[in-house]
This record gives structure tokens, C-alpha cells and sequence, in this order.
């Protein structure tokens, strides 16, 4: 014969509240002292999910590593008119990495290619999946000290473990033979297991120049892009836009007017004078 307890896990598995499960002999001993009313116990175990769900949250941005915490709310679209928004809706429903699909942000540096990065992974980390960020740079330093270390496939599994990877600032600074080499390694591995989201400033014509050959570039591509979108951003850089708010930079008519070429030509009629 099962016990109450063992009828409201059943219960609670079933409305896939399982976060409950954890604590709940020790809410119901407080119940039994406290005597609260049907509802009083209700509202305590709604507030303990959700202060425990909160603190699950936090984790897990913790351990995403993200070097700022961003969101959609926060992204000025009317500064960058080249995106299309209803593709952002569609990347924020998810639905890329329920199918282990791969997002491509692309553009030059400034235009808030990472600030869309850091807010897809913040939204796949709200909806109870695991993200994991790194510079391009640092993620194949690091793999290529484990390669030397004889410790590469045990480190690999850090970044095949997370449903989201997010790679930033590819094509900053070009790749060696051994760099290149470990982060196909990581691309195939992940192919049609994970979601990559990964940040260029280096349209795809120009990746054969970060890996040093046209050819691993041509294969890493080829399976970065069997499943995945492409987000190219065309605008001005939003650091250059806050640098002219503070009058740092001059306003690009104010440069036309101040250029020699805008000035007028008042040599002639000085001549003519003289």
C-alpha cells in the first residue's frame, strides 16, 4: 500500500513538478508544526519553487561563464535596422536548439553581435537548458594545452556537454594548423548533438584566411551551416554611437563639413582681389 508521501511524488512527477520533490518531507514536518491553513501551505510551496528555481537560474548563468548578462529588452533593433526582427523572434522561440541547429552572427566589430549571442544563451538558460561561453581565442588555447597535455578528449566533453556553446569573436586573430585542426574536431562532435552560436567579423568568403587553409575551412562551414541561420548585421559600431553622444567623435556631418574638400575655395577671390 503506498504512503501519502509516495502519492504526492507520483502526483508532483506527473505535473512535472519534480523541483518540489527534493524538500518535500521537510515542508510538510514544518506544515505539521506550523498547522497553516490549505492555502497558506500552498502559497509556501509556491514560494519555495520559486525561490529554488531562482537560485537554479543563477547557476546556471554562473556557470554559463557569459561575460555580461543581456537581453533582447535591452538590444536597440531601431539602431540596427539590417536585422530582421521577426528571424530574432523566431531564434527566441528555441526551437534551434530543441534541433541542435547552429546561429551564425556576423558583422563588423561593435554592432552587437555578442549582446544578441549573450541574450540567446540567457533565454535557452531561462528555459531550463545549459550554456557555456568562450572566446574563440580562449576555447582553442585551451584545448590546444589539453592536446599537449594528452588530456584532449577528457577536455572536449566541457564543451560537448552543454546544449548551448557559444563561440565569440571568431576571425579575430587567425587560427594555427593545431588550432584549426582541434576546433573542427569540436564542430564535428557536436554536429546534429548540440547548438553553436558563434560570433565573426569575417563574412564566410573570408574563413579560409582564419584557418590557414581553404580546404578545413570549407569542411568546418560545411557543418556548421548544414543546420543553421544566418543573423549579418550591417551598421555602425554602438561604441562609435556612444563615443559621439559624449562629443568624443564628431558627427559624420560635422566631419563632411570640417573635411578640405568641404571648404570653400576662397584662394581664387583672394587673388582676384590682390
Amino acid at each position: 500500500m503506498t504512503t501519502t508521501v509516495e502519492r504526492l511524488r507520483t502526483t508532483l512527477a506527473a505535473l512535472n513538478l519534480t523541483a518540489i520533490d527534493g524538500w518535500l518531507e521537510t515542508l510538510l514536518e514544518s506544515a505539521s508544526k506550523k498547522e497553516p491553513s490549505y492555502g497558506d501551505f500552498l502559497l509556501d510551496v509556491s514560494a519555495e519553487a520559486g525561490a529554488r528555481k531562482q537560485r537554479y537560474l543563477k547557476t546556471r548563468l554562473q556557470l554559463a561563464h557569459l561575460p555580461y548578462l543581456k537581453t533582447f529588452d535591452q538590444f536597440d533593433f531601431g539602431f540596427q535596422p539590417s536585422i530582421d526582427e521577426r528571424q530574432i523572434r523566431e531564434l527566441r522561440t528555441l526551437r534551434f536548439v530543441h534541433e541542435a541547429s547552429n546561429v551564425i552572427l556576423l558583422g563588423p566589430p561593435g554592432v552587437g553581435k555578442t549582446h544578441l549571442a549573450v541574450a540567446l544563451a540567457e533565454t535557452a538558460i531561462q528555459a531550463g537548458q545549459a550554456a557555456y561561453f568562450m572566446t574563440a581565442h580562449d576555447l582553442v588555447t585551451d584545448l590546444g594545452r589539453a592536446y599537449r597535455e594528452g588530456r584532449l578528449d577528457r577536455r572536449l566533453r566541457i564543451y560537448l556537454a552543454p546544449k548551448v556553446l557559444i563561440i565569440d569573436e571568431m576571425g579575430y586573430l587567425p587560427l594555427d594548423d593545431l588550432g584549426a585542426t582541434i576546433f573542427f574536431q569540436l564542430v564535428s562532435a557536436r554536429y546534429e548533438r548540440g547548438s553553436i552560436i558563434l560570433t565573426s567579423n569575417k563574412s564566410y568568403g573570408e574563413w579560409g584566411s582564419i584557418f590557414g587553409d581553404p580546404i578545413i575551412a570549407t569542411a568546418i562551414l560545411d557543418r556548421l551551416l548544414h543546420h543553421s541561420a544566418t543573423v549579418n548585421i550591417r551598421g555602425e559600431s554602438y561604441r562609435l554611437k556612444e563615443r559621439r553622444k559624449a562629443g568624443l567623435i564628431p558627427l559624420p556631418e560635422q566631419q563632411q563639413a570640417d573635411s578640405p574638400a568641404a571648404a570653400p575655395n576662397t584662394r581664387g577671390k583672394r587673388n582676384q582681389a590682390l
